[in-house]
């Protein structure tokens, strides 16, 4: 029973080592540089190499992973400019798509952009004259409560305060109508800027298109939209 209890911890032992020696045979090596750039390979990165960036080995040498050295100040910020610059190009060429399949969706030719801008325009249009109106309006009867006021003050009177007040809320009527009409006209500015691009683009879309059709085989079919 001794013998048999003897070789069953000699079993154990052996099963304990041969365990251990396979987890030190699964740890990963790292490669990385030291201090005097001397190239070492160890169990372990110190942390003050870590920053040079380090090399992951399988138990084979085999290089499985590479984690690259830390940016500088101005690395870093040179790659964020770039990332900011492609994620901006990106973003362009999205909107730019947007633009032309909203510009092929709604329009055959350029003359019906054209017509769509008066349209649109014509409505700015009538808004401004309605605005125009009713600043003449109450201008005009600013100026009756003024000149009865003026009588007033000839013949020894005093103006009544409610009279005065009707003039300053007139007046501060006018102003806002001032800030809509000038509100209204950088509107038409901005549809007609917004209809003149239109216009420009759908003829460079229609330029590409008639450069396609010119560019293709005789007897081949234009592709099918997606």
């Amino acid at each position: 029973m001794i013998f048999r209890a003897d070789n069953m911890r000699r079993v154990f032992v052996w099963a304990l080592l041969l365990s251990l020696a396979s987890v030190v045979e699964a740890r990963s090596l790292y490669r990385y540089r030291n201090a005097e750039g001397v190239v070492v390979v160890g169990y372990q990165v110190p942390a003050d190499s870590v920053g040079r960036g380090y090399e992951v080995l399988n138990d084979k040498g085999m290089v499985i992973k590479v984690v690259p050295r830390e940016l500088t100040v101005q690395e870093r910020k040179a790659k964020d400019a770039a990332e900011k610059r492609e994620q901006e190009a990106k973003a362009e060429q999205e909107r730019l798509r947007n633009w032309d399949e909203s510009l092929l969706l709604h329009y055959s030719t350029v003359a019906d952009i054209e017509d769509a801008q008066r349209r649109a325009l014509g409505d700015l249009q009538i808004r401004m004259s309605i605005l125009r109106g009713n600043r003449r309006a109450i201008k005009q009867t600013v100026e009756n409560y003024q000149a009865q006021a003026a009588d007033m003050e000839r013949a020894g009177k005093k103006v009544d305060v409610e009279r005065l007040r009707a003039i300053e809320n007139l007046q501060n009527e006018i102003a806002a109508i001032e800030r809509d009409i000038s509100d209204r006209q950088l509107e038409i500015e901005a549809l007609l800027a917004s209809y003149e691009a239109d216009i420009e683009r759908f003829g460079m879309l229609q330029d590409v298109v008639k450069l396609r059709q010119t560019l293709r085989p005789r007897g081949t079919k234009p592709p099918k939209p997606p």
